[in-house]
């Protein structure tokens, strides 16, 4: 069997190596070939920065630079598609020549982007690329870039003014609702973290509306509402991310904002699955589908894939919304849901403990400046746990194994 995968980020690389896993007789091996447009081992997108501000080969390379050759996997670098002709069973690349595949995986991933006039302009940098990331790094250390202008209120955009920051670089964020990270974060929460963002020097504009990049052939300005100009030595677009899929728009795949997949993660074209951020999943708590683009939804979607490739029926349990930041200086942590039924919290200055509930169950949590107990409350939330016994037990540090073992096993019994 001809396996092969576009894409060589979390979702790709840990398809190949549990596919690898499962068939561990090299004659009974799939013949796996993997592209990646960037001339660059696998690596880790969210481990750029510990990379740039630490140079952490390791964490960006975090399966090794010989991963490929280790797992006997035929590793096209530097190679871009151009189509996918799913009839022929074939993909053409940009240099016109064409390579025929059995079973197709789509795990090309995402990129930075911002609803913006403009967005893609040269100087708006994609800090979900390496190549585009080193760019704009190596600009900053040999000084030709002293000043940055963010676009966006996520999570990426928070990581990227941090790192800038910590640069040397005077860095504004652009955003257009009321507090950062509206999609993971509450207004508490958020207020923490636009004041430790701030004594970082990262300066925050909220409930500002970005109207266009502007530039001759190039951005050097970013247009406000109603007219305002704010100039930087570069921009950087990062309101949400957008699936790498526009090579495909000839091959007949289902898509809305990102590949639409089944609970066996195939796309409407037998022959081709798809995992990681280029997907659109439903998600584990709510059913709604979207795209989860984060690391740990990519490699549990790589393992599915991998499994159904082999013809096991293995289902996705659906995806987890859930993000931390590691640059902040304050531990934070965001899972699911930031509203239910019920709100237990505690708060004392930075340090923040907040779990939501509905019918006595976690539905979600934010916790900030101590994030003991993150993994026992997660635990407790996907397994829809009643808790309600426990009340504002819940919120100490400590509530640990011990407690979460006489859960589950009450709830079991």
């Amino acid at each position: 069997m001809r396996i092969l995968i576009i894409g060589a980020g979390p979702a790709g690389i840990s398809v190949a190596e549990h596919l690898r896993a499962l068939q561990p007789d090299a004659d009974q091996q799939a013949d796996i070939t993997m592209i990646s447009a960037e001339p660059f081992p696998p690596y880790s997108p969210p481990a750029m920065a510990d990379h740039f501000l630490h140079g952490r080969g390791a964490a960006l390379y975090w399966k090794g630079t010989d991963i490929c050759e280790r797992l006997q996997v035929d590793y096209r670098a530097g190679t871009e598609v151009h189509e996918v002709d799913p009839a022929a069973k074939r993909v053409m690349l940009a240099d016109d020549t064409a390579l025929a595949f059995d079973e197709l995986v789509i795990a090309t991933g995402s990129r930075l982007y911002a609803p913006v006039d403009g967005y893609d302009l040269p100087g708006v940098y994609n800090f979900k690329s390496l190549t585009a990331a080193q760019d704009l790094i190596a600009h900053a250390r040999d000084g030709d870039v002293k000043s940055a202008v963010i676009v966006g209120a996520g999570f990426i955009g928070v990581e990227v003014a941090l790192l800038l920051a910590v640069l040397g670089l005077d860095v504004t964020r652009i955003d257009q609702q009321d507090r950062v990270m509206p999609g993971m974060l509450d207004a508490e929460t958020a207020d923490i973290v636009g004041h430790a963002l701030a004594e970082r020097g990262v300066r925050v504009r909220t409930g500002t509306q970005a109207a266009a990049f502007a530039g001759n052939g190039r951005a050097d300005a970013l247009v406000l509402e109603p007219g305002e100009v704010i100039k930087g030595d570069a921009y950087v677009a990062a309101t949400g991310v957008k699936p790498n899929l526009e090579f495909l728009a000839a091959a007949g795949l289902d898509t809305g904002w990102g590949l639409r997949v089944d609970d066996g993660l195939c796309t409407n074209i037998p022959c081709i699955r798809a995992a990681g951020d280029a997907v659109e999943t439903r998600d584990r708590m709510t059913g709604e589908r979207f795209v989860h683009a984060i690391f740990p939804n990519a490699v549990a979607q790589a393992r599915v894939v991998a499994e159904q490739l082999l013809g096991y029926d293995t289902r996705y349990e659906g995806a987890e919304s859930m993000n931390s930041l590691r640059h902040l200086g304050i531990p934070m942590i965001a899972v699911g849901s930031q509203t239910g039924e019920t709100e237990l919290k505690i708060r004392t200055g930075r340090h923040l403990r907040k779990i939501n509930l509905t019918e006595g169950r976690i539905v979600g949590f934010r916790l900030a400046g101590d994030i003991r107990g993150a993994g026992v409350y997660r635990s407790l939330m996907l397994r829809r746990v009643d808790v309600s016994r426990y009340g504002d037990e819940l919120l100490e540090p400590g509530f640990g194994p011990a407690r979460l073992a006489r859960a589950v096993f009450s709830q079991a019994a």
